[in-house]
């Protein structure tokens, strides 16, 4: 529950949106947050970067690393929480293999675009793109056995509502591995309503 934060949730995710779709129709441009290969590159992503065709890690706009928690087994069930362009949910497809399947969820239709096509270049069948929020997700419960998530669960208000959600898809000793924005003190209430600082 997002207690004393007064922010138009609507607002927040329309920006959210504007951004994140400027960053699939021009990858190249200047944003306040690192993107591309070489930041990918520079995280030190595992090996099956090398294989993701340019289409979707030309907009990988991730803060962190979530495969330093760990590679994912053949066969595993895999949830992308906010799978942008498909840079993760591509890797993780190549891990789990022909047994195994991904399901990258994103709220802004571009980036989703972008996935699928590369999904389709590279030739990961197993891999499927789904239009959908992480408060509400539309997926049968123990239906994964790891949520992948950059960068994302930063970005949305109702946090209590995202890990209820993750608890609810996951299966038993499921696991999740997330790379996320985290801050050590206390936002003042001026900054919590500051759209721009929760979008970028």
């Amino acid at each position: 529950m997002a207690v004393g934060i007064e922010i138009d949730a609507d607002l927040l995710k329309s920006e959210i949106k504007k951004t994140y779709s400027s960053v699939s129709q021009e990858p190249s441009k200047d944003f306040v947050f690192p993107t591309g290969r070489a930041w990918a590159e520079d995280l030190g992503y595992p090996e099956e970067l090398a294989n993701v065709p340019e289409l979707a890690v030309e907009s990988f706009a991730g803060v962190a690393n979530p495969w330093q928690l760990g590679r994912l087994e053949p066969g595993e069930r895999v949830l992308d929480l906010g799978s942008g362009a498909g840079t993760d949910s591509l890797i993780a497809a190549q891990m789990v293999g022909a047994g195994g399947s991904v399901t990258g969820i994103d709220m802004t239709p571009q980036m989703l675009a972008k996935a699928r096509a590369a999904a389709a270049e590279l030739g990961a069948s197993n891999a499927d793109f789904v239009e959908a929020e992480a408060e509400r997700l539309p997926f049968a419960d123990a239906s994964f056995d790891v949520v992948i998530s950059n960068g994302v669960i930063d970005l949305i208000p109702d946090k209590d509502a995202v890990f209820a959600e993750l608890h609810r898809v996951l299966a038993p000793g499921g696991r999740m591995q997330i790379a996320d924005v985290t801050i050590q003190n206390p936002v003042s209430e001026e900054g919590r309503r500051n759209i721009d600082l929760w979008t970028g």
